[in-house]
């Protein structure tokens, strides 16, 4: 604890300089703007801001996209709030209860609802960050490359199978990532891997090519074919707030905020998840349970300190293990990847000072928000009047700048856009694109480890069987894979003997 303490006290001063206070307020400024704006999310504003920090010092990129990934779980209850639309998958519970007040005149009561329970959210999950991140670093150091083989593989395994509502899609995508992953020279041989003789494959796909080709292209696409309806009203918002006595909402944020934080930590559930549990839980845990639905503020406040309580928890298995639990987590550890920075124990001990910076910009920029949230609420709600005919051509076209700044070339430009086409096509197929990009990373990392430990055993698969530790990870991958399998076998079984209506 000492050790965490004196790295906090060491980062700190460079928190507060120009760059880096300039970085996280403008990240948070565009993550709210990203997350008001219906088709967009955090994954996306990311994806498309990496290419753009190359010149930046570490920390300052860093801090910009801490401030999106939390502005932008914030920003997605506005719509939700004034106009029944969902900004991101994470803000469909604030629905249930935001857009009811809004129709009541209190629109701007459950917006600074939404604002308050998000800033608390975000700061409880970044202070989990900083506190359990590190232990948890120390006992992967105790882990051997075996250890690493069937951690990477549980990673794979759970996310391809969680992620999607299809377990065949689910491994398809995971699939599709390994091929990924394996094009390029092959580390220890030599060999050409689905190169094809092209000279740009032989160093691999960039991962940032591929983040921004299926993250930030595909709702753009989607933004010029299906604008959304805007058929909401914004006049509640000039409402005063009636009295509230905001001391009833403690015991919510206290509740919600454990639930965002446990559910980031475990991988492949998410912000929407955590929101939909978190109203959930409160609707069922509050004796005038009819008023859920119809506008109680409650209803508002836990979902929306559930999935910002999300955010940076899912960073824990991806700081420390190089296992992100969600798409954005993904991407966030692309961007650390960018950097030059390799997810691991050794993060903590070679890179103390940027590692502890960016875990302390979640939470400064949990302040931020809340600032920015309030003095700017009116300017936020004016984005959602940007026609998508103009939005969609402005992230085409970042994209294809940043992604051609990268090396000056045209090949990956036109790379990022068949992968854009790529997860169009597959968004339309219900097949989720999170676990692609979750092989591309975690592909390599389990080769890597196998073929370590086929060396030191000198060939011996038995190797891969010994020690606790192993066995732990066995034993989790086989729950985490057939108890959801077994869950929808009884579901199907359940409604196909269920009587006809």
């Amino acid at each position: 604890m000492i050790e965490i303490l004196h790295n906090i006290a060491a980062a700190i001063p460079q928190m507060f300089t120009l760059p880096v206070l300039l970085g996280m307020l403008v990240g948070t400024a565009v993550g709210i703007a990203v997350g008001a704006l219906p088709g967009l999310s955090a994954t996306m504003g990311i994806a498309v801001l990496i290419p753009l920090t190359f010149t930046m010092e570490p920390l300052t990129a860093l801090g910009m996209m801490a401030g999106i990934y939390n502005g932008a779980m914030y920003g997605g209850s506005i719509p939700a709030i004034l106009l029944r639309i969902p900004g991101t998958p994470a803000g469909v519970a604030t629905v249930f209860d935001g857009y009811p007040m809004a129709q009541k005149g209190e629109g701007r009561l459950a917006l600074r609802i939404s604002l308050a329970s998000s800033a608390i959210g975000s700061a409880v999950s970044a202070v989990a960050l900083l506190l359990l991140a590190p232990p948890l670093a120390m006992i992967a150091l105790k882990f051997s490359p075996a250890n690493y083989f069937w951690l990477s593989a549980f990673g794979l395994l759970t996310i391809a199978v969680l992620l999607s509502s299809n377990v065949a899609k689910g491994l398809l995508a995971a699939g599709l990532g390994l091929v990924i992953g394996m094009i390029g020279i092959d580390s220890i041989t030599g060999v050409e891997r689905f190169a094809f003789n092209q000279l740009e494959l032989l160093s691999g796909i960039d991962i940032v090519v591929l983040l921004t080709g299926l993250y930030a292209i595909p709702p753009a696409i989607d933004l010029a074919l299906n604008p959304p309806r805007m058929d909401g009203s914004l006049r509640q918002l000039d409402g005063r707030p009636a009295g509230f006595r905001w001391s009833s909402l403690v015991p919510v944020w206290v509740k919600a905020s454990l639930i965002g934080v446990v559910t980031g930590i475990i991988p492949a559930l998410g912000g929407n998840v955590a929101a939909l549990f978190a109203w959930n839980e409160q609707r069922r845990g509050d004796p005038d349970k009819e008023k859920y639905g119809k506008g109680a503020p409650e209803g508002v406040a836990a979902p929306e300190c559930a999935n910002n309580a999300d955010t940076a928890a899912t960073l824990i298995p991806a700081l420390t293990l190089g296992i992100p639990g969600s798409a954005v987590a993904a991407v966030m550890l692309g961007a650390l990847l960018v950097h030059g920075l390799i997810p691991g124990p050794q993060l903590f001990r070679e890179n103390a000072d940027i590692t502890y910076g960016f875990m302390l910009s979640m939470l400064l920029t949990a302040g931020m928000m809340y600032v920015l949230g309030t003095v700017g609420a009116k300017a936020f709600i004016y984005v959602l009047r940007m026609p998508s005919q103009i939005l969609a051509p402005m992230i085409m076209l970042m994209a294809v700048i940043g992604v051609y700044a990268i090396h000056n070339s045209l090949f990956e430009v036109w790379m990022m856009l068949g992968f854009g086409l790529l997860g169009y096509a597959m968004e339309k197929l219900s097949i989720p694109t999170a676990p692609t990009v979750l092989a591309v990373i975690l592909g390599p990392m389990a080769e890597a480890a196998l073929r370590r430990t086929l060396l030191i055993s000198g060939g011996d698969f038995g190797a891969l069987f010994t020690g606790v530790i192993s066995w732990i990870l066995i034993a989790m991958i086989a729950l985490s894979v057939t108890l959801p399998i077994v869950a929808r076998m009884r579901a199907k079984r359940r409604k196909a003997s269920a009587p006809p209506v």
